[in-house]
């Protein structure tokens, strides 16, 4: 990452919580489904969206702006990224989880991280995941968005882990079984166990149930920190676990993953790192820093720190490669057979 030079690239960074806004309200309206289906003017969009004709320009030029749409022939349409990313029934759309995840519950968060930096008392605030999903409105909103998040970099994994000699996976703070039922649907002589708070587990359960995999994926319900996982496991899969509970925690869950692995066994760490010299990438960097609103015992990672721990643990064959672009990596080591 180069350092800045210019005004207008400190104004780009100030003025960044604009375009947030702009994004969660154009999926709240509908708008890039509705141009998915082809070009429409302002006055079309208002009619489909509800929102005032002048308003509604006003957004869409917003919008323009950040290059998500384009005015052509008084039309307006999509950008490639929105049309693959932002319309209802697109194959990699994750717009839910922008919309109701990170738009409605993050989004008014963020102010937490004032007093996690101060030091001040947490008060009536939200202090962990743990606290967040006992409210089961909060956890079924949360997970059914991180769900939609979740399943693009389940199909990764699932690509490029070879689970051919696997038998059992287990999915450590595996939320709604994205991951577990992606990687099961993948490999047919899998089985797998999640461990997950209530709320999220009998929502999980559902999911599990529609991918048909009832028979072959179970939940252990429980805080994922503690002593409760089952031993003798071919994978163990830790996906943004680490980035969601308090830095002291990191090397006790390192160690228990050696312990409940069998001689050859797979550790897998998914999360939001950054390179050992804290350079990038930006986008890891910034969810870093939100997850401090909610769990500001949290630490910021470097793939090093993962690595470092994995060896003094026991593993051995570690590998960090990237998974979501600019925004997670994996860390992968093997139990010693």
């Amino acid at each position: 990452m180069s350092l800045l030079t210019e005004a207008d690239e400190v104004s780009t960074i100030a003025f960044g919580y604009m375009g947030s806004k702009a994004l969660f309200n154009a999926l709240e309206l509908g708008i890039f489904t509705a141009l998915a289906d082809g070009a429409k003017d302002t006055a079309a969009l208002s009619a489909e969206t509800g929102a005032p004709a002048e308003r509604l320009r006003t957004l869409l030029t917003a919008l323009s702006g950040l290059g998500l749409v384009a005015l052509k022939d008084g039309a307006w349409v999509n950008a490639p990224a929105a049309d693959a990313f932002l319309a209802k029934g697109a194959k990699y759309d994750f717009g839910d989880y922008l919309r109701l995840q990170v738009g409605r519950q993050m989004y008014s968060l963020i102010d937490q991280i004032d007093d996690a930096l101060s030091g001040a008392p947490a008060d009536e605030h939200v202090t962990s995941y743990a606290d967040w999903f006992s409210d089961e409105g909060e956890a079924r909103l949360y997970s059914e968005s991180q769900h939609a998040g979740s399943l693009g970099p389940a199909r990764q994994l699932a690509k490029s882990l070879d689970l051919a000699g696997a038998t059992s996976l287990l999915d450590v703070g595996g939320g709604t079984g994205a991951f577990a039922i992606t990687l099961c649907e993948r490999n047919p002589q899998l089985t797998a166990t999640v461990v997950e708070f209530e709320n999220v587990a009998a929502l999980g359960r559902r999911y599990v149930e529609e991918a048909g995999l009832s028979d072959r994926v179970r939940y252990v319900v429980g805080d994922g920190r503690e002593d409760i996982w089952p031993k003798g496991q071919d994978v163990v899969l830790m996906s943004y676990l680490f980035s969601g509970v308090p830095a002291e925690a990191h090397g006790t869950l390192v160690r228990r993953a050696f312990d409940h692995l069998v001689p050859g066994g797979t550790f897998v760490v998914h999360d939001f790192l950054v390179h050992p010299d804290r350079s990038g990438p930006r986008l890891a960097a910034l969810w870093q820093l939100q997850h401090m609103a909610f769990t500001p015992d949290g630490r910021s990672l470097t793939s090093r720190d993962v690595t470092g721990l994995m060896e003094a643990a026991g593993f051995e064959d570690i590998e960090v490669a990237p998974m979501i672009p600019e925004l997670t990596m994996t860390v992968r080591g093997r139990r010693p057979a």
